[in-house]
């Protein structure tokens, strides 16, 4: 069925945006590429991929034409993508008159020249597939994970019961659109009758200004974007029109980081999942009693993963050897596992790494953690990052928060050095 592909190197800019609706209604699959890639490595990911079209930002034209230069190396000429540039103001750097006449596609003028009566593609099958999106490859090899329209549509409802979204919501996309489909919200807040608001380059300054011009309500990002917020210039910062909510993921967030977002009247929900889940899989749930903890202590339960959302069937703390759940007891560490239907269809022309994953009837994340006796689960570490020095396991997530919480520390990292006494102690580097 992927002989549809259609790609996309794209900020957040609408014609991606608009790109989540307009490939799948014409029955193709978008596969979205992030645009920190080098030309050698879109290449690759086009030639796995197997795209015939690539939607390209004029600030990016340059690394897709040498992309399929050297695909041309090993490819006729006739089975070359062919590029639509998408033109921008806010773009850095501009496409010469001679490129651009060279490709003849741009996009304003290619949706120009579709047909008024163009009928719907709508999937014979649920699960046929909708979307490519390619693993970051920070553990491996990139490998391309496969989407079917009834896990986007599920996740995408998920995601706006995570996020609480009421009706007509405004979201300022922080999040890249290339990444998880935006963690699906592409989709739901279109669900929602939302308004967009596109960030073509992240920084605090236009985060405060698009939240106070648009009246932003919902927003999301990793750890990372929320401690550019927090650390921004006093000058930069602006009043919020209201509570924004923020969903955060990626790498857990430091509890220092969630209690100064929440002074600044943000409202922080931490969600977990990977490019596997369709994004967010988990959210830790808020409980009333917990409100009259002291700050700090909010702070650290707000760190947690949590529980699964409404779309997946279940989420497990195992020992991936024997397949048994490991004790809830907040202390003994397995490996975080989860089923249901927002979990991918596979890996794309890889069968073996496939069904590796899912050996045991459950997709193996790849990420230690363990089991509280409430059934909210916490990571600890990625498995090839967990630190063992003299027989002990050492997180180095929880390092990484107890130095991340002195207040002369702005960001933290937590790495194993080799060591002939004490294999691999801990070691840090701080800015």
């Amino acid at each position: 069925l992927l002989d549809l592909q259609v790609a996309a190197l794209l900020p957040n800019v609408p014609a991606i945006y608009e790109l989540h609706f307009g490939v799948p209604m014409s029955g193709g699959i978008l596969c979205t590429l992030n645009v920190r890639h080098d030309a050698a490595m879109v290449s690759v990911l086009l030639k796995h991929s197997g795209a015939k079209l690539i939607f390209v930002d004029q600030q990016f034209f340059e690394i897709a034409s040498n992309a399929i230069q050297i695909l041309s190396k090993n490819t006729t000429t006739n089975s070359l993508p062919k590029i639509v540039l998408v033109l921008d103001k806010q773009a850095i750097g501009a496409v010469s008159q001679t490129h651009f006449s060279a490709n003849k596609l741009e996009y304003e003028s290619f949706l120009m020249s579709g047909k008024h009566d163009f009928e719907v593609y709508s999937p014979k099958d649920e699960l046929e597939p909708i979307s490519l999106n390619y693993t970051s490859g920070t553990t491996s090899r990139p490998k391309g994970v496969v989407y079917s329209h009834r896990g986007a549509y599920l996740n995408s409802l998920a995601a706006v019961l995570l996020n609480e979204m009421h009706s007509m919501p405004v979201y300022l996309w922080t999040v890249p659109m290339f990444h998880c489909n935006g963690w699906c919200l592409t989709w739901g807040v279109a669900a929602q009758g939302g308004t967009n608001v596109c960030l073509r380059n992240v920084t605090a300054k236009g985060i405060f200004s698009n939240i106070a011009e648009h009246k932003v309500t919902h927003m999301g990002g990793a750890p990372t974007v929320l401690t550019m917020i927090i650390n921004c210039p006093a000058n930069d910062k602006k009043p919020l029109p209201g509570k924004v909510a923020v969903m955060t993921g990626a790498a857990p967030p430091p509890p220092e980081v969630l209690f100064k977002m929440e002074n600044l009247g943000f409202s922080v929900t931490h969600s977990y999942g990977l490019t596997e889940t369709y994004g967010p899989g988990t959210v830790c749930v808020w409980k009333p009693e917990w409100d009259a903890l002291p700050p700090n202590e909010i702070a650290k339960l707000k760190s947690r993963q949590g529980v699964h959302h409404i779309g997946l069937e279940g989420v497990d703390v195992k020992d991936p050897n024997t397949m048994k759940s490991v004790p809830a007891d907040g202390k003994t560490i397995g490996e975080v596992m989860l089923r249901g239907n927002t979990v991918m269809t596979g890996y794309l022309n890889d069968i073996q790494e496939t069904q590796e994953s899912f050996k045991g009837g459950w997709f193996h994340s790849g990420d230690l953690g363990v089991m509280h006796s409430d059934g909210y689960i916490q990571l600890k570490d990625r498995s090839k990052d967990i630190i063992i020095s003299g027989g002990e396991n050492i997180s180095t997530i929880e390092v990484e928060s107890v130095i991340f919480s002195h207040p002369a520390v702005l960001d933290a990292a937590v790495v194993g050095r080799p060591d002939d006494h004490w294999a691999r102690p801990p070691v840090h580097l701080c800015s």
